[in-house]
């Protein structure tokens, strides 16, 4: 995949299935603006991996649910590199629970980082992509999000919702040259799934017809071929990276 001279802005690039994509998209060629919650260290480090790959990269806080900090990003994003090429929207968080458990605020806050992140960031990169006449966006939806999970109601909300963010914006956007897609991982190996008992863990594998959890590279090659010329004939489509779960 060359993407020489292109810039991507990855969400939650600092870690996990982000770092994995900042790090495969940069092997390509891109130029790497990853956003992040909090976890300074975790950011510069993948910054400077990607440098050290041969590209440029910058780090920059952002609160993805803030239009005002999501605004800024794409503003340093251009201010840097003149454009925005591609953009991968995999920042999310979990606030797991039983429905008759799980708080209004918990609920509010996976739909605000998951569901408006996701919006908030398709919307300000799209007048540039617009205007480009050129540009790819991939979502990070979820296995979740297309066959629900017990404890998960609002994940599995934010997940699906941004199936269907995607494939209205796919319409709206196609016949400029701008293809938005989405992946859907499975169990993958991630700081969320280290946190699972030993019991959910094997529960969850015995789900997988692979007979694996996935690795965070897994979905990101995904991610990066939906980001390529090579898929410029494909949008609106959701591509389960999951080992064969949602069969």
């Amino acid at each position: 995949m060359d993407f020489t001279g292109k810039t991507a802005i990855v969400t939650g690039g600092s870690r996990g299935i982000g770092r994995a994509v900042c790090l495969e998209l940069a092997q390509g060629g891109a130029n790497i603006v990853l956003c992040y919650a909090g976890n300074d260290s975790a950011a510069m480090k993948t910054a400077a991996d990607c440098e050290a790959i041969g590209v440029k990269a910058i780090a920059l806080r952002c609160d993805v649910s803030d239009s005002v900090q999501v605004g800024a990003l794409v503003e340093a994003a251009v201010e840097r590199f003149g454009r925005v090429d591609i953009l991968v929207n995999n920042a999310g968080i979990t606030r797991d629970n039983l429905v008759m458990r799980m708080s209004e605020e918990d609920f509010d806050a996976v739909i605000a980082a998951n569901l408006k992140g996701t919006f908030l960031c398709m919307k300000a990169v799209s007048r540039l992509m617009l205007k480009q006449r050129y540009g790819r966006i991939v979502n990070l939806s979820s296995v979740v999000g297309l066959r629900g999970n017990a404890g998960q109601v609002n994940y599995a909300a934010s997940k699906a919702g941004v199936i269907g963010m995607t494939k209205s914006m796919a319409k709206e956007l196609a016949s400029r040259g701008i293809t938005v897609n989405a992946v859907a991982p499975g169990f993958i190996e991630t700081d969320m799934t280290a946190a699972m008992t030993d019991a959910a863990r094997t529960a969850a594998q015995s789900s997988i017809p692979m007979g694996r959890l996935g690795k965070a590279e897994d979905v990101a090659k995904a991610v990066v071929f939906l980001a390529s010329d090579s898929a410029a004939y494909i949008t609106g489509q959701v591509l389960a990276a999951d080992g064969g779960m949602a069969m």
